[in-house]
């Protein structure tokens, strides 16, 4: 699916943030962009259908937090996946991490089955539900290392959604356009309430594009309380600000 030219701006791309590809793992970026067009035309899954925007506002984009994450991390949960994105392109060039992704939605989840089988990916789980009913089960509540979110929600509601999923001590990744500095000046009163602080936050720009990208990441230095998320539809209808 991807040309020589599209394999070498992944390449090269990839290298800006300090991540070195095999040839094994561009064949797997080139299989996931097939399969990726081949069923977005049955079910939704991105805008983004031209190779070298998938390259780019896809793969790039989701490899360009790989430096914040240590090689010891163990566990990610990948909050709102969609298409697999940022978990799946983590787990390509992590081999020993163990990836779970969520996703509201039964069909993507299928397709989301469909990459992991097909990449011969192991120790990844799609999982099927809502973030606030999954961040209070007691299998997922405070048991990652990792947490990421990529263009999900705005960040207070946001917050209230993936911080229960972090451990002590563990980090939570939020993946934002250039309003996430606005979004960032609202989130203080839920960043309070739900026991993170924010350890540092990168503006960048994308290779080979003007795209702008604000990662806020956010440790994990208290307990999230226990009547936190709240039921479903209640973080976007009442953020917590």
């Amino acid at each position: 699916m991807l040309s020589e030219k599209n394999i070498e701006l992944l390449k090269e791309g990839a290298k800006e943030y300090s991540v070195i590809l095999s040839n094994e793992q561009t064949d797997k970026f080139s299989q996931y962009a097939r399969l990726l067009v081949e069923w977005n035309e049955k079910i939704n899954l991105t805008a983004i259908t031209d190779p070298e925007g998938i390259v780019i506002k896809h793969f790039l984009d989701s490899l360009s937090i790989a430096e914040f994450i240590p090689d010891e991390t163990k566990t990610l949960i990948d909050v709102g996946t969609g298409a697999g994105f940022p978990g799946i392109p983590l787990k390509i060039i992590r081999e020993n991490l163990k990836v779970t992704l969520l996703d509201s939605l039964e069909k993507r989840v299928k397709f989301l089955n469909e990459i992991c089988n097909n990449l011969k990916l192991k120790d990844i789980f799609s999982v099927h539900g809502r973030a606030e009913d999954f961040g209070v089960n007691k299998n997922y509540r405070e048991r990652f290392d990792f947490v990421t979110a990529r263009a999900v929600a705005n960040l207070p509601v946001l917050l209230e959604y993936c911080l229960p999923f972090v451990k002590i001590g563990g980090m939570f990744i939020a993946m934002k356009g250039p309003d996430g500095k606005e979004e960032l000046k609202e989130s203080q009163k839920a960043l309070d309430i739900l026991g993170g602080e924010v350890m540092d936050a990168k503006i960048f720009t994308l290779p080979n594009s003007d795209i702008e990208r604000y990662v806020i990441l956010i440790k994990k230095c208290r307990h999230t309380p226990t009547n936190y998320p709240r039921k479903s539809g209640k973080p976007t209808k009442q953020p917590i600000k």
